[in-house]
């Protein structure tokens, strides 16, 4: 018997096509499990009305651990458009289906680690005082707080007298009174100090485990002082349990600047929903991109790792599939840390380094040129050839188990 049940989860466009690979490499590691197939995305929402079916909430429920591919997103207007006819009129919204599973199971602690692979053409590179260029390491993990923030989804449109009533009581919506309500959208942004708590010790608790030197708080307290500020507070908090590591606070706007400045001075940083995944994003730009960007959803329960790539539609329907399996490989590396099996992890990272360094293998994204049907042609390596490269380094060619349906 399988010693793990991951619950799969395909979704829409490319993740079809980087799932499978992922489990390749698990399963040339030895990673002993059971896949079961589950339903999200684009295609659920089109049919069902609802793009996270209960029965895949059932599933994460009962099996704990996810890997999750990508999915589309669209807006309100055009999600509605696409609707079944049948279900148009019927009362449903669109909702992303990652942001409601986030918040359905808790999964608050968002970690995305940008790690750059020396030999990478996409690394960032910069020039010398002296002449020429150097590669500075980047070794950063981001952590989002994951369900709360601008993301929590509490919005209107023409909102409501009694919500216009309510932010009459502050003196700042004088400006906005007399905007008229069809005129008129507002998000919410809240930050609990349970959740921010939270997010700021695992922040702090991975830095001391993996001997990262700081933490770094990148809110906008200046500005949203009550939001921001509460983040701030609560870091500072935490960080009296962790005298040894030094607590930075770096506005997000400045952060922007400074990543691309030493990128190498910072090791973990902490942030609220919105902001983590800007910087998150921004530090995946200087290790690749996101053909290597990884991700983990954690809760006390359920955890689900996804790469931050979206869905690709432009690419999904291309034979051979061309697109860096990379990140969702990286985001099952992670998936085997959070279940224990770090040396299995430890293999799948250094196999992708030897591949990455030795630069015979590179997908169109490294070669840097356009993606499509011509890439292939021009040199790039496809999907499963990229693939076929790790599991060489690895030492095993085998076949997937899983055949799925569309320190600073």
């Amino acid at each position: 018997m399988a010693k793990h049940t991951i619950v799969v989860m395909p979704g829409d466009g490319i993740g079809n096509q980087v799932l499978p690979e992922a489990i390749r490499i698990l399963d040339a590691v030895g990673f002993e499990a059971e896949y079961v197939h589950a339903d999200i995305g684009w295609e659920c929402w089109i049919k069902e009305g609802n793009a996270l079916p209960e029965r895949t909430i059932e599933l994460l429920r009962q099996h704990k651990i996810g890997l999750f591919g990508a999915i589309t997103s669209k807006p309100k207007k055009e999600a509605e458009a696409e609707l079944s006819p049948a279900l148009r009129g019927k009362g449903c919204q669109y909702f992303s289906p990652i942001v409601s599973m986030r918040q359905k199971f808790n999964l608050d602690v968002c970690m995305r680690p940008c790690l750059s692979f020396p030999g990478n053409p996409l690394n960032f590179i910069r020039k010398k005082p002296s002449g020429g260029f150097e590669e500075p390491k980047v070794d950063v993990v981001v952590f989002r707080q994951n369900t709360e923030g601008l993301y929590a989804g509490v919005e209107w449109s023409n909102p409501a007298p009694q919500v216009r009533e309510a932010l009459r009581t502050h003196p700042k919506f004088k400006l906005f009174e007399s905007v008229a309500g069809e005129d008129l959208a507002i998000s919410v942004r809240i930050i609990t100090r349970p959740a921010a708590r939270r997010i700021c010790e695992a922040a702090f608790r991975h830095a001391r485990k993996f001997g990262y030197k700081t933490v770094t708080i990148c809110e906008k307290p200046n500005v949203l002082r009550e939001t921001s500020g509460l983040m701030e507070e609560v870091a500072k908090e935490v960080q009296k349990q962790y005298s040894d590591i030094p607590l930075w606070s770096t506005n997000i706007d400045a952060q922007t600047m400074w990543l691309t400045k030493n990128p190498e001075d910072y090791g973990v940083i902490v942030a609220s929903n919105l902001f983590g995944d800007v910087i998150s994003d921004a530090f995946a730009g200087l290790v690749g991109g996101l053909g290597f960007a990884a991700s983990g959803n954690i809760g006390d329960d359920v955890a689900v790792f996804e790469p931050t790539h979206g869905s690709a539609p432009k690419y999904a329907e291309l034979d051979p599939p061309i697109v860096n399996p990379i990140a969702m490989i990286l985001s099952a590396a992670m998936m085997l840390d959070h279940i224990g099996e770090q040396s299995k992890a430890e293999k799948v990272r250094t196999a992708i380094a030897a591949v990455v360094g030795e630069g015979k293998v590179r997908t169109y994204d490294m070669l840097r040129i356009s993606g499509g049907a011509r890439s292939l042609a021009q040199g790039a390596a496809s999907t499963p050839q990229m693939t076929d490269a790790i599991l060489e380094q690895l030492g095993a060619g085998v076949e997937s188990a899983y055949a799925g349906s569309g320190r600073n």
